[in-house]
């Protein structure tokens, strides 16, 4: 409990100190108090895996404007819905001159907001489940408890070692393949091969200096022998999101591979 405390105590001076050098930005407070409720994750989330993928927020803490300011990305589309209102994030998949490919392919994020305007609720679509299977969404976004703030990058690092490792399959390349269709660009590593694919994201009014924030490359990490994927990273909207599959593995599955 005494470790806990001082480790939550130094990332608050971490956080504090990047907050002051961003006068006036207090949203970031808000976004840290967030991170903060993932020390105690299953208080104050609820992972919902049924007919859909959802991240629940049990005590909202981040308006919808927090996340402009953060991102500085408006969403593709709002809607009022029964509890709020809910915005879609659609990212179109492009080629290499950014133009549309024909015929079309996309993935979402809806993020819904009750009456306060605090997100409550995070949805992810099926195509972006195929190369962030639910299993390994669930452990990743557990592991960012007691990550590692990176200030000048403003990213946080997961935890690999912090969370419960599961058994599970890793995805493989060909079903991936088939849903994506061909990528931009092929990088031959050893052991490896990484796809490159581009998807812009449909939004409007975007703040001058951040236009290159609406291209999201998504990096997808093949093993050559095994043909599995092992990583996928990527930048949606203004966030960052790297998730080294194998991390997350049990030993014997890792054994196996």
């Amino acid at each position: 409990m005494k470790n806990t405390a001082i480790s939550r105590y130094g990332r608050l001076l971490t956080i504090l100190m990047l907050v002051i050098s961003l006068t006036g930005c207090i949203y970031w407070i808000r976004a840290y108090q967030t991170y903060l409720q993932l020390d105690e994750f299953d208080k104050n989330f609820v992972i919902q895996d049924d007919k859909v993928f959802a991240l629940h927020f049990n005590h909202p803490i981040l308006y919808n404007h927090d996340l402009v300011s953060l991102s500085k990305l408006q969403p593709s589309s709002i809607q009022g819905i029964s509890s709020g209102s809910r915005w879609r994030y659609t990212f179109r998949k492009v080629d290499s001159q950014q133009k549309l490919i024909k015929p079309g392919l996309s993935f979402f994020f809806d993020l819904d907001f009750n009456r306060e305007n605090r997100v409550s609720s995070w949805y992810f679509s099926p195509l972006f489940l195929q190369i962030a299977p639910p299993k390994f969404l669930e452990v990743s976004l557990r592991s960012l408890a007691g990550g590692a703030i990176d200030k000048d990058k403003k990213q946080l690092r997961a935890n690999a070692n912090a969370i419960t490792k599961i058994s599970a399959k890793l995805p493989q390349k060909a079903p991936v393949i088939a849903q994506l269709g061909a990528p931009v660009e092929i990088k031959n590593e050893p052991g490896q091969e990484v796809y490159i694919y581009n998807f812009l994201l449909d939004t409007h009014d975007i703040e001058p200096g951040y236009e290159d924030r609406a291209l999201s490359v998504v990096k997808l990490t093949f093993d050559k022998s095994t043909h599995e994927l092992t990583r996928m990273a990527g930048r949606f909207a203004g966030l960052k999101i790297s998730i080294n599959y194998r991390k997350f593995l049990a030993e014997d599955d890792n054994a196996a591979d």
